[in-house]
């Protein structure tokens, strides 16, 4: 009879996947919802998770000639009311000012009684704000291009909450640009949707799929919207980070003006593009298995931990040295040019429950030393990429060589394994019949994925759409990715000639 594999979370992936999602947020220790609805609490493990993240593509950011500022969380109201597309698209989201004192009343509890002048509202996005300021700051063609990010929160008001996939407040970086001609913007938007899929796929081990959104899906007020596009386990989709061509419209609705070289008078051309706490909730489903989470070796706070094991106070001394000895050793060690981040877990648990806290988290390197491993100049280490009983014992000499290859090995490793599970799962869908099949409701992390289509757009609101709870996801930038000939097709609901297909796909 053979033994049951014993599994860190309950319930498994494949037995209820948004369930073990949420139970492996708590797992991991990352996050827990707060008191105020829609929101939550980032901890300490998350949070150095986001830290990471905001490290490396702060460092991509400034790389391309961007500086970081700060502008105000509340926005006049009116602010919004200039741009109609804009206000339109987040109305219904937006979370409101509009008294700024409290009083005691008289039953005893606080009440509002300081009416604003002017409502304010709780940024959803910055750019309003933002053009106000560099309608002030830019005068001559010599003030651009202007590239500014903030690192910031935002709020919009959540009704579905999720923990990191949509909460009504979220972390993020908006970076916002001015410039002289629509080709520097445009070229603008492409370059840091780039930094993004850099940042996706050589930090977070995350495959993505890079594409311009269909109209219906644009940021609104945008002239173009790209994104990159990402597949969890169980074949829906997330939107990793976008970049927006603005064209000139919110340069008009702010009199974002400048005097060009030849002194004739003109609006500037402005981008913005963003990513989000998001990235965590993608990071948790693209790589996670039912032990938990597991962390790319580039995002992980601490990238290996020394488990002492001893049994007498005499024993602990002879172990803690021997541990200390090593640590000081790796820590000196470099992966992707930083010195490896090592920890001792000498908490006063046991030593299983030690062990198994450690792979919830993720932690890529999980080495265990105890007497025995001191004596024989030896230790004994375990991969959060592979089976947690799958260990093994090596000389400390010889595990110290190979350290930095073992991280990147599963950095790599990560990576390949998610792209082969997107690829696995993406399919060019070519009838009614194929695309219902595809994305019925049971297919959980046995069916679906990605759909290339033929599509027009007249059909964004067709019935079968809705349904499935299926959307355009974008237009792939690199076609022949995925359609490796130019063919003209016809629109899978409307019969309409089609000359490029569509990622179709539910989504997060």
């Amino acid at each position: 009879m053979n033994k049951a594999v014993r599994h860190a979370i309950s319930p498994r992936r494949a037995e209820n996947y948004p369930e073990w999602y949420q139970q492996t947020i708590k797992a991991a220790d990352l996050g827990e919802n707060s008191p105020v609805r829609g929101c939550m609490v980032i901890k300490p493990w998350g949070y150095a998770i986001w830290e990471l993240m905001q490290k490396f593509l702060d460092a991509k950011i400034k790389e391309t000639g961007h500086e970081n500022a700060y502008f105000p969380l509340l926005i006049p109201l009116s602010f919004l009311e200039k741009e109609a597309s804009h206000v339109e698209g987040f109305a219904k989201e937006c979370a409101v000012v509009t008294h700024h004192r409290l009083e005691t009343g008289p039953e005893g509890g606080l009440i509002p009684a300081g009416p604003l002048q002017e409502p304010y509202v709780i940024r959803p996005t910055s750019e309003t704000i933002i053009g106000y300021f560099y309608s002030k700051w830019i005068n001559s063609h010599r003030d651009l291009p202007l590239l500014i990010n903030q690192w910031a929160n935002v709020m919009r008001w959540e009704m579905r909450p999720r923990l990191f996939l949509r909460t009504s407040e979220f972390l993020w970086q908006e970076g916002h640009t001015a410039h002289a001609t629509a080709q520097e913007a445009e070229e603008e938007t492409l370059r840091m949707l780039d930094v993004y899929v850099d940042f996706a796929e050589n930090c977070l081990a995350m495959p993505v799929i890079k594409g311009s959104k269909t109209a219906g899906e644009r940021f609104p007020g945008a002239v173009d919207t790209y994104c990159i596009e990402a597949m969890m386990q169980d074949g829906k989709a997330i939107q990793a980070g976008t970049s927006h061509f603005l064209g000139q419209n919110f340069a008009k609705s702010s009199e974002i003006k400048f005097a060009d070289m030849d002194g004739s008078e003109k609006y500037a051309w402005t981008t913005s593009w963003g990513v989000t706490t998001r990235l965590i909730g993608g990071l948790i489903m693209t790589h996670g298995d039912d032990d938990g989470l597991i962390l790319p070796p580039r995002v992980a706070p601490r990238q290996l931990v020394i488990l002492p094991i001893y049994k007498s106070p005499e024993e602990r001394q002879e172990v803690l040295a021997y541990c200390r000895c090593l640590q000081a050793s790796w820590q000196e060690l470099r992966f992707a040019d930083e010195k490896i981040r090592v920890a001792i877990d000498d908490r006063d648990i046991r030593g299983g429950e030690k062990a198994w806290s450690q792979v919830k988290k993720g932690v890529p390197l999980r080495v265990e030393i105890g007497p025995k491993e001191v004596r024989d100049h030896k230790i004994c280490y375990a991969r959060r990429d592979q089976p947690s009983s799958a260990k093994q014992f090596v000389a400390s000499s010889e595990f110290t060589a190979q350290l930095p290859q073992l991280l990147a090995d599963m950095q790599q490793g990560l990576f390949a394994k998610a792209l082969r599970e997107r690829q696995a799962r993406t399919r060019e869908i070519n009838s009614l019949a194929e695309f219902e099949a595809f994305f019925k409701e049971d297919a959980g992390l046995a069916g679906g994925g990605f759909a290339l289509c033929h599509f027009d757009e007249s059909a964004s609101d067709h019935e079968l759409l809705k349904t499935y709870k299926v959307s355009p996801r974008c237009y792939p930038l690199e076609q022949a990715t995925f359609t490796p000939r130019a063919e003209v097709g016809s629109c899978l609901f409307t019969g309409k000639t089609s000359t490029r297909r569509v990622i179709m796909a539910k989504s997060y």
